[in-house]
């Protein structure tokens, strides 16, 4: 649906698609004053050079020059951010920070700002990804404007962040290493005993090493819910908090002073780490260090859980652990085809499915496919009664028809107006209930106008 310039005012949108059809036009009309202000921020920054210095109207050696963006940014004057601070009602420090991403985007980052400039990206993206260059060299900044303006507009907030650290950690590898290993120095588990609410609770807080997370998440989870199905009443959350008890008490019920043949009893029975891996290596990865590869090439790992990356150091170190139990997933061919009778989805039909989209594929959506439903796009003879869903009839257990929705949108999809079409394994057409067109595909969500 595309929008319309000048909409009926809001007291007379008198149904659902004027309203949006309002909305949509405040909102577009709201993003191009922001690319507007950005533009003038640009102005604003030419005007206040250090050439202009000697036209101040201040006494000499009074104003100096800052730099506000990255290297080979221009500098400007001192205070220029000030008076632009006090005409837009921000503080100086934001009009600076606000200033310095313009200027980062104007002159560093030109493939973004032209996508900005455009309507392509939003401004607040632009700034975005400006505000995670400024402190890279100039070939790194090109390197993080070549490899995300053409997708900044299309995906979230969250993996935007992640996109942007990836280029990061590929084009400066050994400043990524160190900040691994600061980060694992940070490291650390608190339970703030000494301030206890008159309710009788504390705070925990920490930062753990992710396989250790994955596995504390997983063990709460699962407490959690056998608590629920024991008939416990309480919120979710406080069931949580609740299974976090049970483990320790269960820890504590361990007698640890025995002899070293039942500690080696006691290990066994421990429930080892698993890590699962999906391997998808370059042919630099696999090259022996004799052969001609680059070793100072980056091998990034794949955290499926949480869709972020980390190196391939620590997913040794991980795999090393004498405690872990390593299941090399076999290779499932993702162009393959296959259908069943049955409604049920089998295990490597909907493997295919979520490793094709690792996310729920709702329009904006970015939550785990792996927790999602693998949902029949065109409906089974076994969710619905009554006629089939259109001229196509009923859909079929089969690749082509399989797609993983959350719940939540699952249910939009099953319930209401909301309606998709799969155009091929990672592309899909979604109407929303009031007829505006999206387009969700590995690059993330796009409107489709008409």
């Amino acid at each position: 649906m595309a929008i319309d310039p000048n909409p009926a005012p809001l007291g007379e949108c008198d149904d659902p698609a004027a309203v949006l059809a309002f909305v949509r036009a405040e909102q577009a009309a709201a993003e191009t004053a922001q690319v507007r202000v950005l533009e003038g921020a640009v102005a604003w920054a030419a005007m206040h050079s250090t050439d202009s210095l000697d036209d101040a109207a201040c006494l000499p050696g009074a104003e100096g020059e800052i730099a506000i963006a990255g290297p080979g940014a221009p500098l400007v004057t001192e205070f220029a951010p000030l008076e632009l601070g006090a005409a837009l009602g921000m503080s100086s420090d934001a009009a600076r920070a606000m200033l310095g991403e313009a200027v980062e985007l104007a002159h560093r980052l030109p493939k973004t700002w032209a996508a900005v400039r455009a309507g392509e990206v939003p401004a607040w993206r632009g700034r975005k990804v400006a505000a995670n260059t400024l402190s890279l060299p100039a070939d790194g900044a090109a390197y993080v404007d070549q490899h995300v303006y053409a997708v900044a507009g299309k995906i979230g907030y969250a993996a935007l962040d992640r996109l942007i650290e990836e280029a990061r950690v590929r084009f400066d590898p050994a400043g990524a290493e160190e900040k691994r290993r600061a980060a694992a120095d940070r490291r650390h588990f608190d339970l703030d005993t000494g301030r206890v609410t008159l309710e009788g609770t504390v705070v925990v807080d920490g930062e753990l090493d992710l396989a250790d997370a994955l596995d504390l998440e997983s063990a709460v989870a699962r407490g959690a819910r056998i608590l629920g199905e024991l008939g416990c009443e309480v919120s979710l959350d406080v069931r949580r908090s609740l299974a976090v008890g049970e483990l320790a008490r269960r820890q504590l019920a361990l007698d640890l002073d025995t002899t070293p043949a039942e500690i080696e009893g006691l290990t066994k029975r421990c429930r080892p780490r698993r890590v699962v891996i999906h391997v998808h290596l370059s042919a630099a990865a696999l090259g022996s260090p004799t052969d001609d590869t680059d070793t100072d090439d980056v091998h990034l790992a794949r955290v499926e859980n949480t869709r972020s990356f980390v190196s391939a150091n620590q997913v040794k170190d991980w795999c090393a652990n004498p405690d872990a139990q390593v299941i090399v997933k076999p290779v499932i061919d993702l162009a393959d085809v296959d259908h069943t009778d049955a409604y049920e989805i089998p295990d490597r039909m909907a493997e295919r499915v979520h490793l094709n989209n690792p996310t729920c594929v709702f329009p904006w959506c970015g939550r785990s496919a792996r927790r999602a439903d693998t949902d029949h796009v065109v409906p089974h003879r076994h969710e619905r009664e009554g006629p089939p869903p259109g001229e196509g009839g009923f859909g079929e257990t089969a690749d082509p028809n399989l797609a993983p929705l959350c719940r939540p949108h699952h249910r939009a999809k099953t319930h209401s107006a909301w309606s998709y079409t799969k155009l091929d394994e990672t592309t899909f057409l979604w109407r929303t209930p009031n007829g505006i067109h999206l387009r969700r595909d590995h690059t993330g969500t796009t409107i489709v106008p008409d």
